[in-house]
């Protein structure tokens, strides 16, 4: 009775190694070399001989194997920086490379999988859309026009609103009316020199709220001047005005 054994089909050599590496649950920066080479050796005895091509592949990277399995027996080689170099080092690198492809194709699978789930409405625009004219063309208006002439246009625009601006004018304030209702000042200055016998000028000043009310209110004394209802002295240039009236109640 022949017995007959089914071997797993690998898409290269650093499939099956990759795979010997997962079944025997070894690190893959730290291969055991001697025992990957053994039951590589084992797969490869295995292989139909009829199939030179995938053969050929199987057999390099055997003597690979081998030559590495050589070279740890060997004294360690040192490099240039004085560091020790591992002769799996070079076989590590592509077996992770191969790796990290290997995983990106079935995330690649599963994405094909999972497209042939979703379903895709074919566009339906209204006919009114589709008749849609832009009043514009938008290109024409825009012609040769490129970044470099806006910047330059829009700089002269800027210099142009710059010259308008006069550099005299545009310094002043804001000028704002004051309204003072020059009857009611004078009422209110004649009841308080009919109240006060003799006062100064400053007390007058100290209620005003503008610069407009105390304009009014130097007007309104010159005015009681003129009819004799005040008297006005001052001893020193720059001393307070005084003011006598003479209205005032006794």
């Amino acid at each position: 009775m022949s017995l007959s054994v089914k071997l797993e089909v690998f898409e290269g050599p650093l499939d099956l190694l990759l795979h010997l590496i997962e079944k025997n649950k070894v690190d893959i920066y730290d291969i055991p070399i001697a025992m990957i080479t053994e039951q590589y050796m084992e797969y490869i005895a295995a292989i139909k001989k009829e199939d030179m091509e995938l053969m050929s592949e199987f057999l390099v990277m055997a003597a690979t194997l081998l030559d590495i399995k050589c070279r740890m027996l060997l004294p360690k080689e040192v490099n240039e920086e004085g560091e020790e170099e591992d002769p799996r080092a070079e076989l590590v690198e592509r077996l992770i490379e191969y790796k990290l492809c290997k995983y990106m194709s079935y995330e690649l699978k599963d994405r094909q999988i999972d497209a042939v789930k979703s379903l895709f409405k074919k566009p339906t625009i209204p006919g009114e859309v589709l008749e849609y004219e832009a009043p514009v063309d938008y290109e024409q208006l825009i012609g040769n026009m490129d970044l470099e002439k806006l910047n330059r246009i829009f700089k002269a625009i800027m210099k142009r609103q710059t010259d308008k601006i006069d550099p005299v004018r545009s310094g002043f304030g804001k000028i704002e009316k004051d309204e003072v209702n020059l009857e009611e000042r004078m009422s209110a200055i004649s009841e308080f020199i009919r109240r006060h016998k003799f006062f100064s000028f400053r007390e007058l000043l100290e209620n005003q709220h503008s610069r407009m009310d105390t304009v009014v209110t130097f007007l309104v004394i010159l005015e009681l001047m003129k009819t004799g209802d005040i008297r006005i002295s001052q001893e020193k240039l720059f001393d307070d005005i005084m003011i006598t009236s003479n209205v005032a109640a006794a």
